[in-house]
């Protein structure tokens, strides 16, 4: 919504640097193979207190991950604004989930990577949540949040200071 509360349509977007969905499945991936290619000097053990630890934890992220990802989508899709960041937004999105969280679907999609990368007991997949991170945080969130502050201006600005990005 506008700041009058009128929906908005128009053709610009947030011009983020890639698609989070393929940042955080490029990062997956690259992951994967690094495990294969450069294997660390620690590994992380497959049997024993460490393996069940890992696994009750992996367990409980990817779940609560997915959910938070879908109460996200759902948000959105409710509001009848496109989640993707290649379209225009028509609505500012800030009931349910988005009242507790800015950004739930990164969030959703950072706990089942986590998640993931415990279950898989990959070292490079948990290492490189942290260039991941930047990378959503400064290629993805600043650019979709600069976006919103031109498109909803003090109604974004409102919703952003009384929200918190993550959680």
């Amino acid at each position: 919504m506008d700041p009058a509360g009128q929906q908005v349509i128009g053709n610009d977007t947030a011009g983020v640097i890639a698609r989070p969905p393929l940042l955080f499945l490029g990062a997956l991936l690259l992951g994967f193979a690094l495990d294969h290619v450069l294997t660390l000097p620690f590994r992380v053990p497959r049997i024993g207190t460490a393996h069940w630890i890992s696994a009750i934890i992996a367990g409980s992220l990817i779940p609560i991950g997915i959910a938070i990802f879908a109460a996200g989508i759902r948000n959105f899709s409710g509001a009848m604004t496109p989640v993707q960041g290649t379209k225009p937004t028509r609505a500012l999105v800030t009931t349910g989930i988005h009242a507790w969280s800015r950004n739930p679907i990164y969030l959703g999609m950072f706990l089942v990577y986590g998640g993931i990368g415990l279950a898989v007991r990959s070292p490079w997949i948990l290492i490189l949540i942290l260039p991941l991170a930047i990378t959503i945080r400064y290629g993805v969130i600043a650019r979709e949040e600069g976006y919103l502050d031109r498109r909803f201006g003090d109604t974004y600005r409102e919703y952003k200071a009384s929200v918190r990005r993550w959680l």
